[in-house]
């Protein structure tokens, strides 16, 4: 991979193999320096980054955060909330004053799909897409596959199901368009309210059964019913989804090396239940750690890209 030509992250469905296979190598080193408690080179002092998040978050936002610290960066975090669009300036506004201010990154999350495409118009600053609305989330895809690699090495011919809420996840569409650059087979199970009518053009296949969901994959990416999304109006009951598709003890008896990833906030009883979440199976823990360590790598790649 040449540094050079990678200024933006904007998605995974673009990005070659090569480009990911560099982030992942960086991403180990890093990787290693966090679990043994090693400082980080502050290879970014005197950077600027503004963290501009119009949606809640925990994991993303936090990480983000760290790993900007931890490599030296003068930090600002947005908040919409204390913002003058609380006044009503519009977000072009917004970021016209943003640009004004010389950032060096820019870390965006939104409610609505395409803008950091937006942004990227406007902005002489390196853009990384922290999530717009159900379009993509590159970088929970990155360490969701980077999760997978780790532990299972090879992903070629590795069956990965998503399942849950594909329609609205954002989470979905990176891991799949970023898996296929690997040649996993890759699934999709939920309630057919949740499956596009056309993702099977994206090269992946369409389970509506969750046992044999479970019974045919060597790992399950989980996602959450997203109620603010009116995901919930879809469904009858919480209930009844956690009959039919959460995954429980008994349910991953038929395949009991079965890995679980979920990108979190976890709904538990609705997708999961609380033992299988915190089993020996369970990646979750290990997906946190791995986007912090991921994020590092970002932030060396893009800063050393010379493209303007």
């Amino acid at each position: 991979m040449k540094n050079e030509n990678m200024k933006n992250l904007l998605g995974l469905r673009n990005l070659k193999k090569d480009y990911i296979e560099e982030i992942f190598k960086i991403t180990s080193y890093y990787k290693k320096k966090i679990e043994n408690k090693i400082c980080v080179e502050k290879i970014l002092d005197g950077k600027s980054v503004i963290n501009l998040f119009f949606e809640s978050s925990t994991r993303t936002q936090t990480s983000f955060e760290l790993s900007e610290k931890m490599l030296g960066m003068n930090v600002v975090n947005f908040s919409k909330g204390s913002s003058s669009m609380n006044k009503g300036e519009s977000l072009l506004d917004t970021l016209k004053t943003i640009e004004s201010m010389k950032f060096d990154f820019l870390v965006v999350r939104h409610q609505v799909p395409g803008v950091p495409y937006l942004i990227e118009k406007y902005s002489s600053s390196k853009i990384i897409n922290a999530g717009d609305g159900t379009n993509e989330h590159p970088t929970q895809g990155l360490l969701d596959i980077y999760t997978l690699k780790e532990e299972f090495g090879e992903l070629k011919n590795l069956n990965v199901c998503i399942m849950g809420n594909i329609s609205h996840s954002r989470v979905a569409k990176s891991n799949i368009f970023g898996l296929k650059q690997f040649d996993a087979n890759i699934s999709v199970c939920g309630p057919i309210p949740f499956i596009p009518r056309d993702i099977e053009g994206l090269g992946v296949n369409v389970m509506l059964d969750t046992n044999e969901a479970v019974k045919k994959s060597d790992a399950l990416i989980l996602l959450r019913v997203q109620m603010e999304r009116e995901a919930g109006t879809m469904l009858s009951s919480l209930s009844e989804y956690n009959r039919h598709y959460g995954i429980t003890m008994d349910r991953i008896k038929s395949n009991p090396e079965i890995k679980i990833l979920h990108p979190g906030p976890m709904n538990i009883n609705v997708e999961i239940d609380y033992e299988t979440s915190v089993m020996q199976n369970s990646m979750v823990l290990r997906q946190v750690t791995n986007g912090l360590a991921v994020k590092c790598a970002l932030f060396k790649i893009m800063n050393e890209s010379k493209v303007k």
